[in-house]
């Protein structure tokens, strides 16, 4: 996601954005077992490689992928049902099999899926919900009420994110609260800060969970100001919270990952704006940022960085580019690249393509693909064709034409 992700007007407008994006209408699953084939097809002309760029990579020594086997998991999603109702969907690894998993009668808004079993956490109508892989045995965990518009902030259910083993589900409810799926107890650890002595609600903080580092140790959060936002790291095992400290006070946005042993995040932003553009990395114990590539560069060139990911071989996979002017547009074109831990030393392209128009970038975690959406047009800012992008000479393969909130299943 963009820039959006971390801002209090997330909280607010996440439903009506969702909704203006105008997603197609995925044909009925048995429609699409007939019918679905993957386009193997380039969808970007060749360009000049990256200013100042070392040449191209050699080839990724990466096993191709038997036709049984086109994703290395299966691969959820959220589209329109044939009621127009955001619902979620699976691809199954062969990329070719679809299933509607959600039936809800009111639009899906934020989802999870349990890394143990395949099971799906959501929120529909202020209530968050669980079903199986399948989309049976449908239970509501909690049930947030009418939502009060007039101060919203208090009882609006949002963002599960599943623990590693499965046992937790981190959401927002007035605050950061986990619900044991094991005993359904919830605990709330976070409340929100809402000021109302001036006779109306002002934000001063908003909390969400965002994701568990791999051992589960740790949570990202989201925290939402009035006109603004940032991320922390939360500590569930001593309730601290460990906020994020840029060198230039800058804010903290927009697409942070962590690296395989939890330690530390690497955070990337491909627009600037109310935020700067850049690739920083974050030590998760101190919450100290380093930059890396600063938006706006010393000799007066501006730096864009987006999904980064520690591969197998401890090389950094991302998507970057070196501009001489700010993009007109949000989405600024990007490469696909590799490099050192420190997104600099033997950065080397990937790809001679140009990736234009991405609203989400998801690394298979081994870094052998990327399923990419692309925009429709320029001016949408989410969802789009979700397309499978290899780092080496293979073509592009369509997946389905529109895809939005990827993740992937066990």
């Amino acid at each position: 996601m963009k820039n959006i992700g971390l801002f209090a007007v997330l909280f607010l407008l996440v439903a009506t954005t969702l909704a203006c994006a105008v997603p197609t209408v995925l044909t009925p699953p048995s429609q699409i077992d007939q019918a679905a084939t993957i386009a193997a097809q380039t969808l970007q002309a060749l360009t000049p490689a990256l200013p100042n760029a070392t040449p191209l990579a050699s080839p990724v020594a990466v096993a191709s992928p038997s036709v049984s086997s086109l994703l290395p998991h299966s691969l959820y999603f959220l589209n329109n049902d044939k009621a127009g109702l955001l619902q979620i969907f699976r691809i199954e690894r062969d990329g070719k099999t679809f299933q509607q998993v959600t039936y809800e009668p009111s639009a899906v808004g934020s989802y999870d899926v349990s890394p143990k079993d395949g099971s799906v956490v959501y929120i529909a109508n202020n209530q968050m919900l669980w079903v199986d892989i399948n989309g049976a045995g449908r239970r509501v965990l909690v049930d947030g009420g009418p939502v009060d518009d007039n101060n919203r902030w208090t009882n609006s259910v949002d963002s599960p994110v599943w623990s590693p083993d499965g046992q937790t589900i981190a959401f927002s409810h007035g605050g950061l609260s986990f619900y044991a799926f094991g005993t359904g107890v919830i605990n709330k650890v976070l409340e929100n800060q809402i000021d109302n002595s001036a006779g109306f609600p002002i934000v001063r903080e908003l909390y969400s969970p965002n994701k568990y580092s791999p051992d589960g140790n740790k949570l990202l959060i989201n925290i939402g100001f009035y006109e603004a936002g940032t991320q922390a790291v939360y500590y569930p095992a001593n309730n601290t919270v460990v906020r994020f400290n840029r060198p230039d006070g800058g804010l903290v946005c927009c697409n942070a990952q962590w690296i395989p042993d939890g330690s530390g995040l690497y955070e990337s932003s491909s627009t600037i704006g109310l935020i700067d553009s850049g690739l920083w990395y974050i030590n998760a114990a101190n919450g100290n940022m380093s930059t890396l590539l600063p938006g706006s560069a010393p000799d007066g060139t501006y730096n864009f960085a987006d999904a980064p990911l520690v591969g197998p071989d401890g090389q950094l996979y991302f998507f970057f580019n070196n501009l001489k002017e700010i993009p007109s547009s949000a989405h600024t074109p990007l490469y696909m690249v590799r490099s050192d831990s420190d997104g600099v030393t033997d950065r080397v392209q990937l790809r001679p393509d140009v990736f234009e128009n991405t609203n989400e970038i998801l690394w298979a975690p081994d870094a052998s693909l990327a399923v990419v959406t692309y925009a429709p047009i320029q001016d949408v800012y989410q969802g789009g064709q979700a397309v499978i992008e290899y780092p080496d000479n293979r073509p592009a393969a369509a997946l389905t034409d529109y895809a939005v909130q990827l993740k992937w299943g066990p």
